[in-house]
């Protein structure tokens, strides 16, 4: 579990815990001490299932709306506090918005309207001495609940839609580039075919050392072209191609002209690597200048790496920005520059530095064959 998520789990159970204990003490000035125990088992159980519903969203809510309407029934026929109490609403709530929110329309819709149904049943239930408080508290809970779910399911719909549209434009240009693969590698086999022909006039021993190299381009040529079609076919193993390392200095010239200045060490020249990965190189690299020029505004410095190594060839980029100046920088740009490591068998990672700064570094393995 992310600490966030730890946060957030830590500060229901506060919320619970607190809302039990006063709705607690109520009922004990009010009623009696003993009064309360039956509501208070509900109140604890549903709270449990509130803090368990990741693990599974439409049971636990399933399982808290029966727990509520059995301490409907039993606050009624025993002449207890009427139910659900504000500690129990609270956890309803909970698991009804969470359900709203992750779980299939139909679901959503069904847990939402059995939320509903046990609303409905405390009013129905309100004894005609009693003021009503708790059956309105439960559906104002009820309605925040349901309210702030929906929310959330439109803004995570429309985040998807974005970074689908993302990834759809990564693939398009992609495409765009296969022509470069493709046109790289047959130029290659075109000039040796043609080399081929004079040294079989002039040299004809020498022709099978000429023939091999033009097979050796094509099956290279396949191999590129699988990994860029890989990726258009939404597979997780393709790549594209175009600029490489030697295009990185005019990159930082220019991030330099309106940035801070940059410090670029290239120890590997890359003039062994396929296309596709020089391409994603030089992507990585432009991504994590462009996300610092975005938020990195008080950064003085940026250091780009680039090297290769048993692991394969690792990219990092790396600002000295004070950690109050550091927004959070999930953009969905992160999203394409993953999509191409990943697609390549690499990984990448992106995050803030002890004592401020943020790094970004990827490594992306050399196809086999390739120095």
């Amino acid at each position: 579990m992310k600490i966030a998520d730890l946060g957030l789990t830590a500060a229901l159970a506060a919320a619970l815990a607190a809302a039990i204990a006063i709705e607690a003490v109520a009922v004990a000035q009010s009623w009696g001490a003993r009064y309360w125990i039956a509501g208070g088992v509900a109140a604890v159980v549903a709270g449990a299932l509130a803090l368990l519903r990741r693990r599974d969203r439409r049971w636990t809510a399933v399982a808290g709306l029966g727990v509520a309407g059995v301490a409907i029934a039993v606050s009624r026929l025993a002449e207890l506090p009427a139910e659900p109490g504000p500690a129990l609403a609270l956890a309803l709530a909970v698991l009804v918005g969470s359900a709203v929110r992750m779980l299939p329309v139909r679901w959503s819709a069904a847990i939402a309207g059995g939320g509903l149904a046990v609303v409905v049943a405390g009013f129905l239930t309100v004894r005609p001495e009693s003021s009503g408080a708790a059956a309105d508290i439960a559906a104002v809970m009820w309605l925040g609940g349901t309210t702030v779910g929906l929310a959330l399911r439109v803004l995570d719909a429309r985040a998807a839609a974005t970074e689908g549209a993302v990834r759809q434009q990564e693939r398009l240009e992609l495409a765009r580039e296969l022509h470069d693969v493709v046109a790289h590698h047959i130029t290659g086999m075109l000039i040796q075919a043609q080399a081929a022909q004079v040294v079989a006039r002039r040299d004809p021993a020498a022709l099978p050392a000429t023939l091999g190299g033009i097979e050796a381009a094509g099956t290279e040529a396949l191999s590129a072209m699988r990994r860029v079609v890989g990726l258009l076919r939404d597979a997780d193993d393709a790549a594209p191609a175009s600029a490489g390392p030697e295009n990185l200095a005019e990159l930082v010239e220019r991030f330099e002209r309106q940035g801070p200045p940059v410090r670029l060490s290239i120890r590997d020249d890359g003039a062994g690597w396929p296309p596709e990965l020089t391409s994603t190189v030089y992507r990585v690299v432009r991504e994590a200048l462009t996300n610092v020029a975005r938020h990195a505004a008080g950064a003085r410095s940026v250091a780009v790496t680039v090297d290769s190594g048993p692991m394969g060839v690792t990219v990092e980029v790396t600002d000295d920005a004070p950690a109050a100046a550091q927004p959070s920088r999930g953009g969905f740009g992160l999203t394409g520059m993953r999509e191409r490591v990943t697609s390549l068998g690499g990984s990448v990672d992106a995050g803030p530095r002890p004592g401020g700064g943020w790094t970004v570094s990827a490594t992306l393995p050399v196809p086999v064959g390739r120095p």
